[in-house]
């Protein structure tokens, strides 16, 4: 007997638009933080019994896995990123 897969997150389209000042303030059409947190919630407790036993943490790291691969397909071919020299620092974003 075999188990459906999770379903994939559909995730942003482009990154332009994932990372864009609308989808950090709210602005737009992108959802609030609050209202994907919410919604991410609901399916976890929705999906938590047999078969998939769904938790946030399950549904985080599928989420963040699927986009990385995504954007390393996109913009770095296919390729992991090379390891960072520095942390990140918090503020505004540096504009390319």
């Amino acid at each position: 007997m075999s188990f459906p897969h999770p379903p994939q997150p559909q995730l942003h389209s482009n990154a332009r638009q994932a990372f864009s000042p609308s989808a950090r303030t709210g602005s737009g059409d992108a959802l609030h933080l609050g209202d994907i947190l919410e919604e991410a919630r609901n399916a976890a407790v929705h999906l938590a019994g047999n078969p998939l036993r769904m938790t946030l943490a399950k549904l985080a790291d599928a989420a963040l896995r699927a986009e990385l691969d995504r954007l390393k397909r996109e913009f770095n071919d296919g390729k992991d990123f090379p390891q960072r020299e520095d942390d990140l620092r918090g503020g505004r974003p540096i504009a390319a």
